[in-house]
């Protein structure tokens, strides 16, 4: 019998996946080669179920003699070993991210005389108009809570930005890119304590509580599905913050990040300008143990801020103190520094990696803005959040449009740098 193989992701099974592998069967006996979680993470986005279930799902189709992991985008690995007679696949990939895909299946069938065989686009459905409907839905605190783990199992760098309102959170939600070719988007939410307060007119020396910040959150959460990570500063008394943990927890919130401070707390950006007083490492050890206990799920994430180079206490405190926060049950360590210049988070990352016991770490360039993505990956991070950015670019723009307006007594002059009438009616879904 004639061996046939379909590449597909089959995160949601529609039509278009059944007609597919019903063509295929007619040609012979079918493996499937189902695209894993990082392999679709790595192009597209994370798939809402994961390889296991998908797996489960395929099987069970009638005509599906085999399903096998397909690794990578790239189908070439899994047909060299099969040496299939037929490929089979839809006729949508002739452009965009897999036409050179495409063309390598094309070259790689040639080798063996082997076909490929392209069905017709199944026309008004695809995977990615049902993910696009499951967005507009909405999602729940469970699924919510979960993804940041999920993705993080899947993509080597995770890439956060700040939310601090419902409009900022859909920015974050919508907007994506293309570099080399391939989309880009903001994996997650960071709910900054800085641009949380600084929006509401107020310090960032947790003057705004955790009541209060609970609104902001609430409006972020109600029109979006990212995760979020909450900037829980130093998180307050050890008993106060078992509370907060289990608060964030049932909303949703997939980690919360305390940092090592106590007293009243500064912004980590002054630096040893401003009096800044570092926990003991006991203290901070029992705060995390303590919001450990409280956890109801392993899913909810407490992460660990190290302030050691922001405060000048040297490189050798910040290690001492990412060890012990690890044997304290931290989920994650996040390493801070006001330099312009990275050297001294790429050096902690490299004394980081000598630990046998790690978790992931966190990097926050709101300093050192120079360095790449590709090279705190390269460094061992695992997440970088950039904090404060969309707070900060959109005040200047309203500084300039205010004073335009006084200068020149209309608002004719300012038409140009801001959206238009029928674009700010038309943003929100629903407001026609």
């Amino acid at each position: 019998m004639k061996k046939v193989y379909v590449g597909m992701s089959a995160d949601l099974i529609h039509p278009g996946h059944l007609n597919i592998i019903n063509e295929a069967k007619k040609l012979g006996e079918v493996t499937v080669g189902l695209l894993t979680d990082k392999a679709i993470a790595s192009y597209k986005r994370l798939p809402a179920l994961t390889f296991d279930q998908r797996e489960i799902i395929i099987k069970s189709i009638k005509g599906v003699e085999n399903v096998i992991p397909q690794e990578t985008l790239d189908y070439v690995p899994n047909l060299q070993k099969l040496k299939p007679d037929f490929v089979v696949h839809g006729d949508d990939w002739k452009d965009g991210v897999q036409k050179q895909t495409r063309q390598r299946v094309i070259d790689a069938l040639k080798e063996w005389g082997g076909e490929l065989i392209e069905i017709k686009y199944t026309e008004g459905i695809s995977s990615t108009q049902l993910n696009q409907t499951l967005k507009d839905v909405g999602t729940t605190p469970d699924v919510r809570m979960k993804k940041l783990k999920r993705l993080m199992g899947v993509k080597p760098l995770l890439r956060i930005i700040e939310a601090h309102n419902g409009i900022t959170g859909l920015i974050v939600e919508n907007i994506f890119s293309k570099r080399d070719g391939v989309k880009v988007e903001f994996d997650g939410m960071w709910l900054s304590s800085l641009t949380d307060s600084t929006a509401k007119g107020k310090p960032d020396t947790e003057t705004v509580d955790v009541t209060a910040r609970l609104h902001t959150l609430n409006d972020i959460i109600e029109v979006t599905t990212k995760p979020i990570i909450y900037d829980g500063d130093t998180g307050g008394r050890t008993e106060h913050f078992a509370f907060t943990v289990r608060t964030l927890e049932r909303l949703g919130v997939s980690a919360v990040i305390i940092e090592d401070k106590t007293g009243l707390k500064k912004n980590s950006l002054f630096g040893t300008d401003v009096d800044q007083t570092q926990e003991s490492i006991e203290n901070f050890c029992e705060k995390i143990n303590t919001g450990k206990r409280s956890r109801v799920t392993e899913d909810f994430m407490i992460i660990a801020r190290i302030e050691s180079l922001i405060l000048k206490a040297g490189l050798e405190d910040a290690l001492q103190r990412a060890e012990a926060y690890i044997n304290a049950g931290a989920d994650g360590i996040m390493i801070h520094s006001k330099e312009k210049s990275p050297d001294e988070i790429l050096e902690f990352c490299r004394e980081y990696e000598k630990f046998e016991s790690k978790v992931p770490l966190i990097a926050v360039p709101s300093s050192y803005s120079s360095i790449y993505e590709s090279e705190l990956e390269k460094a061992g991070v695992s997440i970088v959040i950039y904090a404060n950015h969309l707070l900060r670019s959109a005040y200047p723009a309203m500084i300039e449009t205010a004073k335009s307006i006084l200068e020149n007594g209309r608002s004719y002059e300012t038409d140009n740098n801001m959206m238009s009438i029928n674009e700010i009616l038309n943003l929100i879904p629903g407001g026609k």
